[in-house]
């Protein structure tokens, strides 16, 4: 692994250069060397290094200016300044502009390779974050919230507006409806998406922990407390903080809440000082807040606090017309984990999803799908792939029956359900071709060149509703 990193070496003493080329080279590094700073910039073009080590006075372009230039070329990559001019004014302008560290001629080996070392474990937590902020990031765009209903459609408009606002949502659904997909993609794609997204299970929490997780807690607060700790409010400071069963807390605990929404600092268990916070709330509930409320058992201010925006997620249920969809799109992520070379969903498999009532929503559709991926020994799903229980059909009703009905809408091919999620997707948006590729998961470019594969003309309000 040690020979692929490739370090720049730039100083003007061709001596100099060299020795540093075969300090590190001892280590296991390729090394390039540069003896100017014209050729040092130059390399860094065309060349992509792991990390670079540059002398800091040059004669025709001095280490400040390659730095500067390094660093537009490649900002992840560390570099370390080293110089016999030891000016901490020079240090400290090196860093400023992003330098990893400082080395004074003439250093030590062992202080340059354990620097090195340093350097580029940092740049390798660094670029690991950010490929997994990526992959977040991608998992929880727009694409993955999957429906054509009028009811979906609403939950898209409103996610669309809220992502880039401060305001506080209250997601209400049935276990199983993709109440924390919401959460998640208001947060990753909005300006927070860079920050922690903390999820608190309030339902799963015991209620004499819950405040502590929460709120943290001094030393000596309780019995067991041995030393400071932050809670989850703290953890989500600049980032988002997800509710999950907002209604199971108790009405002491709605109240310190409360204070959190309304100033905006929260106060360690056993602490006295505020803390101050930027941190947006979204909570959930599959319950009805305001009988709650009406019945004592939740605090109105609160509900009116979270209730600024709110998002409701149907049943699957009420949203049959979305179940191909859901499937196909299910099929496709496991197929992927799974490399399977599966093609499609058989439409009799297709009618007896149609055809089932789905008490565990989304959820219980995709550990469906995907049992059905991980069992099957066939290129498609057939009904012999679903669980026993989706098949228990009515007397005399058959999948052909319910495909006829209309019930099974997934008779279309995958291009027409394309083609038919990008039609309602700019009906929603009102032909807003910016508001559509965001929401479809996709740029501008890439909706262009689908509506034209698909004879969709982007001109909101003509005879198929989009041209």
């Amino acid at each position: 692994m040690i020979g692929r990193i490739h370090i720049l070496a730039v100083d003007d003493d061709v001596v100099a250069c060299q020795l540093l080329q075969e300090v590190l080279q001892k280590g296991g590094y390729q090394v390039s060397i540069a003896t100017s700073g014209r050729q040092a910039i130059q390399l860094a073009q065309d060349v992509p290094f792991d990390l670079a080590i540059i002398d800091i006075r040059m004669p025709d372009v001095d280490g400040i200016e390659v730095l500067r230039s390094l660093k537009r070329t490649n900002a992840q990559m560390p570099v370390l300044v080293i110089t016999a001019y030891s000016s901490m004014d020079t240090a400290i302008e090196a860093i400023r502009l992003g330098a990893y560290d400082y080395l004074s001629k003439p250093c030590k080996i062992e202080e340059l390779e354990i620097t090195v070392k340093r350097a580029l474990e940092q740049s390798r937590l660094l670029k690991e974050n950010l490929y997994y902020r990526r992959e977040l990031q991608g998992k929880y765009k727009f694409e993955n919230i999957v429906g054509t209903t009028a009811s979906m459609l609403d939950v898209y408009k409103t996610v669309a507006r809220v992502v880039n606002s401060k305001a506080t949502v209250l997601i209400q659904g049935e276990s199983g409806t993709g109440k924390e997909l919401i959460a998640r993609a208001i947060h990753f794609n909005g300006p927070r998406a860079e920050r922690p997204f903390v999820a608190v299970e309030c339902a799963s929490l015991a209620e004499s922990l819950l405040e502590s997780e929460l709120f943290g807690h001094v030393r000596g607060a309780f019995t067991g407390a041995i030393e400071t700790k932050k809670g989850l409010f703290e953890m989500a400071d600049e980032g988002t903080c997800f509710l999950d069963e907002i209604a199971e807390i108790n009405l002491a605990l709605q109240a310190k809440l409360l204070r959190v929404l309304q100033e905006h600092e929260i106060r360690r268990v056993g602490g006295t000082e505020p803390i101050p916070l930027d941190v947006r709330v979204i909570a959930a509930t599959n319950k009805d807040l305001e009988t709650l409320v009406n019945g004592g058992r939740f605090r109105d201010d609160l509900f009116y606090r979270l209730n600024v925006v709110t998002i409701h997620l149907p049943p699957l249920r009420e949203r049959q017309e979305d179940i191909p969809l859901l499937a196909t799109h299910f099929l496709r992520k496991y197929r992927e984990a799974n490399h399977k070379l599966i093609t499609h969903i058989t439409p009799p498999a297709v009618a007896f999803l149609c055809s089932y009532e789905w008490p565990g929503n989304v959820r219980e559709l995709e550990n469906v799908i995907e049992r059905a991926v991980t069992l099957t020994m066939n290129s498609c799903l057939l009904p012999e792939d679903l669980p026993p229980k989706l098949l228990r059909q009515e007397a005399g009703t058959h999948p052909e029956d319910l495909a006829g009905r209309g019930r099974a809408p997934s008779l279309l091919t995958l291009e027409e359900l394309e083609k038919q999620h990008i039609q309602e997707v700019l009906r929603a948006t009102e032909g807003n071709k910016k508001k559509a590729a965001q929401i479809l998961g996709i740029n501008r470019r890439s909706l262009y060149r689908m509506a034209k594969r698909y004879g969709l003309h982007l001109d909101y309000g003509g005879a198929d509703g989009i041209s």
